[in-house]
């Protein structure tokens, strides 16, 4: 009996040495936290040390009396049906992603199942998630989203996610075809996804918000995708801001050309409408080409209502642009702006000075000497001359050149924007094209009629007591170039319309848990 108990003894040791040792290399790779006591791993301890001592007493021989078979429950040695059994646990990293998922992006009616990373020489190429349908949640309907009896499964597909650390993430899940009532057999609703996009709603918003600080192509090189992808992402974020935005209290707009691509072809312009107001300014809408029916698509597509309770409208000097805006908004006042009436003077007296230079130089070079790199400073306004371009300034006035006589009517009709009254602006108005046209000089006898053909609208600014001005829409068409610079130019119209709206009109963004920038 005592050579069967001392066998029996010996191999249980054993057994609770190896898993003592077992339990000591978990410890080391995971340390419990502070205070808490993980379970069974004490009592194993403690049976291993208690058995240990137990062979070193039986191999000594000075054993006093044998082991009760009482005590071997309690070192849970014995009666293996008793002992507890831990399950495997899941990763750590698994755990908290599929916590983060659950917390950000949560599906009702979706579990998250697993996460994978694949990997290709120890460098991480992708990560998985693979996506199954609540057990006891119904699929809906694609079109009248109501639940409805599942028919069969499609093929897996996969869904590109915003990239995890850097890595490329998909997810995968296996579409339901649900038979619907009213709408027969059709695909489930899959609310990470729109239609039979390859990319998910909250990539797609990802890729988009970031394309109006990079370039489409930078921004495809950044997150590893395609332009392909970014392109279709920003015409998904367009299509969905223009559907959901509001036009109410809209007052004021600025019509105006834009020129784009190369040439001066027709086809290469652009008409744009803008919302102008204080509050708000913004784009409401960009078309191909400058011609009347452009413009009359234009407000058209704005709406009659808007259209009717407009208070201001601002533009150029565009005849199609007038005679359109005269017969679909005449109870608005609609105002020339002084941005495109100094730009016509300044050409006039640019025009000037280059027809005497060429007549001084066919005289002599010492004659053209007083005209040479005269051209900025005679653009330039006259109370930012300082300095020795100042003298320079001082001493062609002081002579009688044609080009100083330009030069001094192009100062002189600057006092005109200082005017409150409509009256007096329109008094020294009438005084300043009687000067012109008796300067003998074409190009400001050319300005002069043009004044006076378009005398009222002119005198709209003051009427508008200086509330609207064009200056808003040559901010806004400056950013339109800053766009088509810093993406190198467009080679479709459709590509610079989505560009336009998506960094000028200012549009509602569809609904996401979180903003990556």
């Amino acid at each position: 009996m005592d050579i069967l108990w001392k066998a029996e003894a010996v191999s249980r040791v054993r057994f609770a040495a190896q898993k003592a040792r077992a339990l000591d290399t978990a410890s080391a790779f995971q340390q419990d936290p502070p205070g808490k006591k993980a379970k069974g791993r004490s009592s194993d301890r403690e049976a291993a040390d208690s058995w240990l001592a137990t062979l070193r007493f039986v191999h000594s021989g000075n054993s006093l009396r044998q082991p009760r078979m009482a005590d071997l429950p309690r070192v849970g040695l014995i009666c293996s049906c008793q002992t507890k059994t831990h399950p495997a646990r899941r990763s750590a990293i698994q755990l908290q992603l599929k916590t983060i998922l659950n917390c950000m992006q949560r599906f009702v009616g979706f579990v998250y199942r697993e996460v994978r990373m694949h990997c290709h020489q120890q460098q991480p190429e992708s990560i998985e998630i693979r996506i199954e349908p609540h057990a006891g949640i119904r699929g809906r309907c694609s079109r009248c989203l109501q639940p409805a009896p599942g028919y069969d499964r499609l093929p897996q597909r996969r869904w590109l996610f915003v990239p995890l650390w850097g890595i490329p993430t998909h997810f995968c899940y296996a579409p339901r075809r649900v038979e619907c009532a009213e709408h027969g057999v059709v695909v489930e609703h899959i609310p990470w996804s729109d239609g039979k996009r390859p990319v998910t709603c909250a990539m797609m918003g990802f890729l988009a918000r970031w394309a109006r600080r990079l370039s489409w192509r930078e921004t495809a090189r950044a997150f590893q995708t395609s332009w392909e992808a970014v392109y279709r992402s920003v015409d998904w974020f367009v299509q969905y801001g223009l559907a959901h935005r509001q036009l109410r209290g809209v007052e004021a707009i600025g019509v105006d050309e834009i020129h784009w691509g190369r040439g001066l072809k027709a086809d290469h312009f652009l008409t744009v409408i803008y919302q102008i107001d204080r509050h708000c300014r913004r784009l409401l809408w960009v078309g191909p080409r400058r011609s009347q029916a452009t413009l009359r698509r234009g407000l058209k597509a704005l709406g009659p209502e808007l259209v009717k309770g407009l208070r201001f409208v601002c533009s150029d000097m565009w005849k199609p642009y007038l005679q359109v805006i005269a017969a679909q908004a005449g109870q608005a006042l609609h105002v020339l702006d002084r941005f495109h009436i100094t730009s016509h003077l300044n050409q006039a007296v640019d025009q000037v000075r280059r027809a005497e230079n060429s007549r001084l130089r066919a005289k002599s070079k010492k004659a053209a000497q007083r005209l040479k790199h005269m051209r900025w400073l005679l653009l330039r306004r006259g109370s930012r001359v300082r300095g020795r371009a100042r003298q320079k300034l001082n001493a062609l006035l002081g002579s009688k050149l044609a080009t100083a006589r330009a030069w001094d009517l192009k100062e002189t009709f600057s006092y005109f924007w200082k005017y409150k009254s409509v009256i007096w602006a329109g008094g020294f108005l009438d005084y300043w094209c009687f000067r012109a046209m008796r300067s003998r000089l074409e190009p400001m006898k050319q300005v002069a009629r043009m004044l006076r053909a378009h005398e009222p609208l002119i005198l709209n600014w003051f009427r508008a007591k200086k509330e609207i001005s064009n200056g808003a829409v040559e901010g806004l068409n400056n950013k339109i170039r800053v766009v088509t610079r810093r993406s190198y130019g467009f080679r479709t119209y459709n590509a610079m319309e989505i560009a336009l709206y998506h960094n000028l009109g200012r549009l509602p963004e569809p609904e996401s848990p979180h903003r990556f920038c």
